[in-house]
């Protein structure tokens, strides 16, 4: 076995290897070169190279979605460093372990003019969950400091950044390892709901003929069936699920745009909950956001074993327990209200289906038109990445089958990364894997495609509308050339030269009967990895969807 020279980098290695951090994106450059050097040439370690250190982040970020084990990504020093910062903010909004290992100077080589140098240690502070400023040379001190910071990203499931100065020179071996580094095992501990806040609560729960449940984001299997089941039982409960929540039972409404836009005050009132209770990650819906802010529940639970957000500003309970431990604990004391609220939910969203089908009957070809048929059409068991902004805002207005996990970044809902992520969860889980992503998004992250490591079945569907469209849907834009430029980034870009640079397939969708037929080839042919670019009327788009929400009433 070949060894880099200098004993700190040893360390490091093999502290990921006995915590099990074995998938390694390196991204080139000199100052890394010992850890580059140690990672590679052990056998353990499944290693990675991607030269864009935003894109590795982020593809780190796709695999560990999907593992929910931390993936490490490994950088030279100086601004490389900070490209990582937009996916690390997503580990840390989505609690996702994710491990940043960044080569520095010597502590005596900042600021004196070096090339190459910046301030890197915390530079992750606001976000960064544990920050490990290691000494030049190997110690139990710093065995202690990439210990716990491996720790934290697993138990606390976050990013944590591992700073590590390195002195000339980097690129000696050594057929011997000369350091015994010390592990700390990982504790952690069970939490239980205590004993009088299940009689207190449950007895709230008990005297109550209003019940909200919103999923956010969740992992698929996350919960137990027995107790999606048993809470689908409750004519008091209504549980409304987002696309991302990958939590299903026919009695969950998961349309939720399409079921209260229509509300006017008087649908809101009766409907108000007295008891919202959360868990999962963020809330796509703006809409269900803006009503439960203003009509307030009098209490609202979150379940969640490390964070909770007052995202409707009146959280008054976190339970610290994953959603399984708290049902296991709730389930024997929760008794069955008599209540109309559930089948009020359920008239109501029949009659949304019926106007929602004929409304879909007869609109012409526009992205809602196109997510019609590119959702109904994904084969089953397939995973679906969903890009930000107005993406995964249309897959929120559909039904999709429920053997398709469907993820998307609503950590911090950006539009940077949405391509690297979906790249790396294929990778990850070794499914077959579509990514919906718009034009500006796909354009962003397009270095995401400069990637060996792409799977044969990977398919991206890129809705081009020609710009930022969800700006046209949004309140008070004015058609003029401000808005254009700087709003909606127009552009009359398409993907057709970066595919064939990339020896990506490539076809394309302009009416329903190209869309048919392009899904029908993009999900046959599963030789190369392949795009299908469809082109929807950019000052039409946001008319019909207006319209499709006017039709539901």
């Amino acid at each position: 076995m070949i060894y880099p020279k200098i004993p700190l980098a040893q360390s490091i290695i093999e502290i990921c290897n006995a915590k099990g951090v074995h998938d390694i994106i390196i991204s080139p450059g000199s100052r890394n070169a010992p850890l580059t050097i140690g990672f590679t040439n052990n056998p353990n370690f499944r290693c990675y190279s991607i030269a864009d250190e935003r894109c590795a982040a982020f593809f780190a970020l796709g695999i560990a979605q999907q593992t929910q084990k931390p993936v490490a990504v490994v950088c030279t020093s100086g601004s490389a460093l900070l490209n990582y910062y937009p996916a690390l903010a997503e580990a840390f909004y989505s609690q996702i372990p994710f491990v940043v290992i960044s080569a520095d100077r010597p502590f005596d080589k900042i600021d004196i003019g070096d090339g190459q140098t910046i301030r890197q240690e915390n530079v992750f502070l606001n976000h960064s969950l544990y920050n490990a400023n290691l000494l030049e040379e190997a110690s139990e001190e710093n065995d202690v400091f990439i210990n716990e910071a491996i720790n934290v990203a697993v138990a606390h499931k976050g990013p944590v950044h591992i700073n590590v100065p390195f002195e000339e020179p980097l690129y000696q071996t050594t057929n011997k390892l000369t350091v015994d580094v010390n592990l700390t095992s990982l504790f952690k501990i069970h939490r239980q709901v205590r004993v009088e806040d299940i009689i207190a609560f449950s007895t709230l729960w008990n005297h109550s003929q209003k019940i909200l449940v919103l999923v956010g984001e969740c992992a698929p299997n996350s919960v137990e069936q027995k107790w999606i089941d048993k809470l689908a039982e409750f004519p008091s409960v209504v549980v409304l699920t987002e696309t991302t929540s990958n939590l299903h039972h026919p009695s969950f409404i998961n349309n939720i745009d399409t079921l209260i836009t229509p509300f006017g005050p008087k649908e809101f009132t009766e409907l108000q909950p007295r008891i919202l209770i959360t868990f999962g990650g963020m809330i796509v819906s703006k809409r269900v956001k803006a009503f439960l802010r203003k009509y307030k529940p009098r209490h609202h639970w979150h379940i969640d074993e490390l964070r909770a957000y007052n995202t409707f500003g009146i959280l008054t309970k976190h339970f610290v327990v994953s959603p399984n431990q708290f049902f296991t604990q709730f389930m024997p004391h929760l008794k069955e209200v008599k209540s109309h609220y559930k089948s009020t939910f359920e008239t109501i969203h029949q009659d949304r289906k019926v106007k929602h089908n004929e409304y879909l009957a007869k609109v012409k070809f526009s992205d809602l038109k196109a997510f019609e048929g590119i959702l109904s059409a994904l084969p089953k068991n397939t995973q679906l990445q969903i890009s930000n902004s107005a993406a995964i805002r249309y897959a929120q207005l559909f039904d999709i089958d429920n053997s398709i996990q469907v993820f998307c970044n609503r950590g911090t809902s950006g539009i940077d990364g949405s391509t690297s992520t979906a790249i790396g969860a294929a990778v990850g889980s070794g499914k077959p894997t579509v990514l919906i992503t718009g034009d500006v998004g796909f354009l962003y992250d397009s270095n995401a495609l400069w990637n060996n490591y792409i799977p044969k079945n990977f398919k991206i569907i890129l809705m081009n509308n020609g710009g930022g469209g969800i700006f046209r849907i949004l309140p008070g834009h004015q058609e003029n050339e401000t808005f254009n430029t700087y709003f909606e980034t127009s552009h009359c870009l398409t993907a057709e030269h970066l595919a064939k640079m990339y020896q990506l397939d490539y076809s394309t969708a302009s009416n329903e009967e190209t869309l048919t037929k392009g899904l029908k080839q993009l999900f046959e042919n599963n030789d190369k990895p392949a795009i299908l670019e469809i082109f929807t009327p950019t000052r039409e788009n946001n008319k019909l969807l207006l319209n499709y929400f006017k039709a539901l009433v």
